[in-house]
């Protein structure tokens, strides 16, 4: 008998909340942001609720606009390093992933590759890493650089990237080390591998000097929605994060996906598909709308324009507040979200006003609010319409709307038999279902022994 498929469930971590206006909330606190602690209570309760994984976002400049009176009405201006906050917390947990961003346009590969394979070690085969280009263009004036690359350059770099990354981490076999005390050989010399690699981007000759971990070497995630990054992701990626508010539209980006991977001889059950979505927990579901309005309602005006004028390319604040948005400019834009807000105002109609209210508090996710049943219903039926393999879940804000969900829409998804009651592995592969990957240079030698 086959196991009935299970509900894969990412804890997106946003030190407040994910609601833009989470920190003028009165029952979070504002400080919360920098707090070690604060996350140590955030990581327990996303294992108490046996989610797949933690997953933190980042750049290296501050989310949206890039305007210091936008700054001042946000709470992104304060933000940990995502490694070094992982890594602390891989001491407090036992099971949950650790998934961080780190950029393919401004970093290098030798330096990802490092920094992730020690996380994975630390956590004892827990880690992921969220490969990303840039989104923000003042990210290049902090790297000694005058303008960001253009939208294909990067792409470019990033498949490069990601090719030199997954050869590091196989620079060493899984049984290479001997710790031979009594001959003095700590590893095989032919288990030890120089990637020496030579491209457009890179040269990089390793071998890294961390071996693999548990899992082989940590989940590689990806979150572009544009036609360049579907396709780095069914090249590359094991879990895809994505935006979406249409079920139909869902469906079609989750077969879509899952044919490219087809296309590079991957099999579809090793990419997972996890759509963000924005959950208001309450006793009924007007309890939860007036949750959810209640932090709508702080979002100040000239913050929601300047902010949706970021992602459009263009000035916002020229065209009538109460009508519709013009045309983005997708020229250098992070093109898949703005593609999913452009569409939605076409589709509902919606003035620039509406708009910023319907995307700003949650950047574009699609946002849920209801009772535990109305909530689970609406995941399960995404779920079982092959939209997704479960959800990156973004509470609105922390503590108080992940304990809402960790002890009252978790249980009602784990009876109905579509969410897991306790962890299947002790390694993030093993629990998203993913297969350990093979050394390429073990495989070679097996292939050539059998020739």
């Amino acid at each position: 008998m086959s196991q009935k498929p299970m509900m894969k469930l990412g804890l997106f971590l946003e030190g407040i909340g994910h609601h833009v206006a989470a920190w003028r909330d009165p029952d979070t606190d504002p400080h919360s942001k920098l707090d070690l602690d604060h996350y140590i209570d955030i990581a327990r309760t996303g294992e108490r609720g046996k989610f797949d994984l933690l997953f933190m976002a980042d750049t290296n400049a501050t989310f949206g606009a890039d305007d210091a009176e936008v700054w001042v009405r946000q709470s992104s201006g304060a933000r940990l390093e995502p490694l070094t906050l992982l890594g602390a917390l891989a001491g407090v947990t036992k099971s949950i992933g650790l998934v961080a961003t780190m950029t393919t346009t401004y970093y290098e590969p030798f330096t990802i590759a490092r920094f992730f394979a020690s996380l994975d070690q630390i956590s004892k085969g827990r880690a992921g890493w969220n490969l990303v280009t840039s989104l923000a263009a003042a990210e290049a004036l902090n790297f000694s650089h005058s303008a960001h690359a253009s939208h294909a350059d990067r792409y470019a770099r990033a498949k490069e990237f990601a090719q030199v990354v997954l050869g590091l981490w196989d620079s060493w076999e899984d049984d290479a080390i001997i710790a031979d005390k009594e001959a003095g050989l700590y590893f095989e010399a032919e288990k030890m591998h120089f990637l020496n690699h030579k491209g457009k981007h890179f040269q990089v000759r390793g071998p890294l000097m961390i071996q693999r971990s548990p899992q082989g070497h940590p989940v590689v995630v990806q979150a572009g929605q544009s036609e360049d990054g579907r396709d780095l992701a069914a090249e590359t990626a094991e879990i895809v994060f994505t935006v979406q508010q249409d079920l139909g539209q869902a469906k079609a980006f989750y077969a879509d996906i899952k044919k490219r991977a087809a296309a590079y001889g991957r099999s579809p059950d090793a990419v997972k598909v996890l759509p963000g979505i924005m959950v208001v927990v309450g006793k009924t579901k007007a309890e939860a709308e007036a949750k959810y309005e209640r932090l709508q309602s702080l979002i100040h005006p000239e913050f929601g324009v300047k902010q949706l004028s970021s992602y459009f390319g263009q000035d916002l604040s020229k065209f009538p507040l109460d009508g519709p948005p013009p045309e983005p400019n997708y020229a250098n834009a992070e093109h898949g979200r703005l593609k999913v807000m452009y569409e939605l105002a076409l589709r509902e109609k919606l003035s620039i006003r509406q708009l910023y209210k319907r995307v700003i508090g949650q950047r574009a996710h699609r946002t849920v609010c209801g009772t535990p049943t109305e909530i689970a219903d609406a995941m399960e039926l995404w779920f079982t319409e092959k939209a997704c393999d479960g959800f990156n879940v973004l509470p609105v804000t922390f503590p108080g709307a992940l304990n809402d969900f960790v002890d009252n829409v978790i249980p009602e998804l784990q009876r109905r038999g579509i969410f897991r009651k306790e962890y299947e592995g002790k390694t993030l592969r093993e629990n998203l279902g993913l297969p350990l990957p093979p050394n390429r240079y073990t495989d070679a030698k097996k292939a050539n022994a059998a020739e």
